[in-house]
């Protein structure tokens, strides 16, 4: 898996600040159509720093986290410490057959090296009856952010990467079909992101990058995230995540 754990532990507190509650729209729809409630044993798959993990908690689930980045499974631990979080991905979870009512997966089952043997990993650990909970990003054109990066990677002189399969419309639920699951419920969830003023708006695009590269292309991000200034001198980029939720039969 394309999980990059040292790479998201170098930047685990920039995540956590900048980011950690991005998806929460998505949570929702998501838990809603899931059957996540007291009691559920809810596995959340690149967990991250945690957010989602500390809701599940204060729901009164019975939540399990999994990322491979040390730094931010601490901050996870650290978020939500009735949890149980561990070291692994979505194509190895350190979990026994049948032992999860749901697995979540936000912003993560796109990172799998083969997403079909993710969603059979996934399979593996839910009980006969259980539900598999995605989200990703809707396609490009539905993401400011995708301007903003867009405008980045030119100055940087490097390619943008196409929309995956994930992004499109029906992506996920074709993904899910094609595992087995049955599709019962899909949607698209509005996902703003703000920033209240410019260093802000630089420090969430160019999160990772060294002092040097960020005070370089500071100005490319501010002159492409001009049309998203609000008169308070922040920023708001309207985005969209896509969702589905799959039953496994039972």
């Amino acid at each position: 898996m394309d999980g990059g754990g040292e790479r998201w532990s170098a930047v685990a507190d920039e995540w956590s600040e900048l980011w950690g509650t991005f998806a929460r729209p998505a949570w929702a729809p998501l838990l809603e159509h899931a059957g996540v409630g007291p009691g559920t044993r809810v596995i959340d798959v690149g967990c991250g720093s945690g957010e989602l993990l500390a809701h599940l908690t204060a729901l009164a689930a019975r939540a399990a986290g999994v990322d491979p980045a040390p730094a931010m499974r601490a901050h996870a631990r650290e978020r939500a410490p009735v949890a149980d979080v561990r070291a692994g991905d979505v194509e190895s979870l350190p979990f026994e057959d049948a032992s999860a009512d749901v697995v979540v997966a936000v912003n993560a089952l796109q990172l799998a090296d083969d997403v079909l043997d993710a969603l059979a990993e996934v399979s593996r650990v839910l009980v006969p009856g259980g539900a598999v909970a995605v989200a990703t990003w809707a396609e490009s054109a539905r993401n400011d952010l995708d301007v903003v990066e867009r405008a980045v990677a030119a100055a940087h002189g490097d390619d943008v990467r196409p929309d995956g399969e994930l992004r499109q419309p029906g992506g996920l639920e074709f993904a899910l079909a094609e595992s087995g699951f049955d599709v019962v419920a899909a949607g698209l969830a509005p996902t703003p992101w703000r920033a209240s003023d410019d260093d802000r708006l630089v420090r969430g695009i160019l999160f990772g990058e060294d002092p040097d590269v960020m005070a370089e292309l500071a100005p490319v991000v501010l002159e492409a995230a001009r049309p998203f200034r609000d008169p308070d001198g922040g920023y708001v980029l309207r985005n969209a995540f896509r969702w589905a939720v799959g039953r496994r039969p039972g």
